[in-house]
């Protein structure tokens, strides 16, 4: 009894490749999503210093303009990723990456610095990456690795609104982008050298595979799913740094709300992590998490300017955001067909950097002409769509090669 008992918790434990897989992808997305979100703190400011920064539009393009790229330049890169391998689409991204890195801390005008940032974001990796961490491990512990890369690229944001502005201060905004362009190089030489070698089939790609990436009806919504948790994200940001201030909390020292908020949302569901692994548990999950979502907006619609509310209403969001996070390219990678895995993550992540565009144009327009409260209300009414449309998804398969994984409607 005891080794029948012993033998699914072996094989919910990782093994050491797939340890070392986890490590390696979670560092390089940490290293690149650092390079990204530490010049955020301090981008603006240096726009508006450049030749051409006089005009607002321009400023919000020139931050924009990564998400833009990134949001188009996907869905190539994963599918380059099925064709010619993970490893070589990946550091070829990350070489993209660098170079517009550099352009940026060169950029004499505010149109040079657009130009940067937008080669920035023809490094497309994330969908590349996703793939290879699914390549490298087993159903049992995906949601686990896709969590830690999750976890890592959180824990970057944080460390980035500290460090942004101290480095700023000390080598100014071109030498952040320069420390950028160097973590992305560090960031090539793990990839090379630290992750382990997929598997051979992992990535031949064809038409067929390819056509049903675009199709499938499960994925589609899923690619939906995470149009509308980044589109709620970016939303949030946009106006909790002045619902934060207008509570009483100063600029710096926003953190001291973000970090324990994001600790004890993590704590929360980490439990649940194994749970979304589970089969037949997965879509249970998923319902449950947005229904959550749907009372965390609605807590932050009528929080005003109550500081509990808001940590309250920000506790309940970051721990269902944490758990779709982590949880939503899990399935992603459950329901696609492998010789197109690199293209369905491709889409899903299109479409996650295009919902974060979406909401923050769309929730600037809701917050100018009517107000904070409707943010949020907006933000819950497309979590409730989402729901609508959760509610009829079958359940992930137990392998990406099952024959249900594709064509359920």
């Amino acid at each position: 009894m005891s080794s029948i008992a012993a033998g699914p918790r072996a094989a919910s434990r990782m093994t050491a490749t797939e340890r070392r897989a986890t490590a390696c992808l979670a560092g390089v997305s940490g290293l690149r999503m650092l390079g990204l979100f530490i010049v955020l703190p301090v981008l603006a400011l240096h726009a508006e210093s450049l030749p051409g920064g006089h005009d607002p539009a321009m400023i919000g393009i020139a931050i924009g303009a990564y998400g833009l790229a990134q949001a188009l330049l996907q869905i190539p890169f994963g599918w380059a990723s099925d064709r010619v391998g993970r490893k070589p689409a990946i550091a070829a991204g990350l070489a993209v990456f660098a170079a517009g890195s550099f352009v940026a801390a060169w950029a004499p005008t505010l149109a040079w610095l657009v130009a940067g940032r937008a080669i920035q974001g023809a490094g497309a990796v994330s969908a590349a990456v996703m793939a290879l961490a699914a390549d490298l491990t087993r159903d049992e512990v995906r949601t686990r690795t896709m969590a830690a890369i999750g976890i890592t690229i959180g824990a970057s944001f944080t460390v980035s609104l500290v460090a942004g502005p101290a480095l700023a201060g000390v080598v100014g905004v071109p030498g952040v982008f320069v420390l950028t362009g160097a973590l992305a190089c560090v960031a090539i030489a793990v990839v090379l050298w630290g992750v382990p070698r997929a598997p051979a089939s992992a990535h031949t790609a064809d038409l067929a595979g390819f056509v049903r990436a675009l199709a499938d009806r499960q994925l589609l919504r899923l690619d939906l799913g995470v149009f509308v948790l980044h589109a709620i994200m970016a939303a949030l940001f946009l106006h909790m740094p002045f619902a934060l201030r207008d509570a009483g909390i100063p600029a710096d020292r926003h953190w001291t709300i973000y970090l324990p908020v994001l600790a004890v949302a993590v704590a929360v569901v980490m439990p649940l992590f194994r749970a979304v692994d589970r089969p037949g548990n997965g879509r249970v999950v998923l319902l449950s998490a947005i229904g959550t979502l749907v009372a965390a907006l609605a807590i932050l619609a009528f929080a005003g300017r109550s500081l509990p509310a808001i940590v309250a209403g920000l506790t309940v969001f970051f721990a269902a955001f944490t758990l779709l996070e982590a949880a939503l390219p899990s399935m992603v990678t459950r329901f696609a067909p492998r010789a197109a895995r690199g293209t369905a993550i491709g889409v899903y992540s299109g479409m996650q950097f295009l919902g974060m565009f979406v909401g923050a144009a769309a929730a600037g327009v809701i917050l100018k002409h009517v107000g904070a409260s409707a943010v949020y209300l907006a933000g819950a009414l497309l979590a409730l769509l989402w729901l609508v449309a959760g509610a009829t998804m079958a359940d992930p398969p137990a392998s990406p090669e099952s024959p249900h994984s594709i064509g359920r409607t």
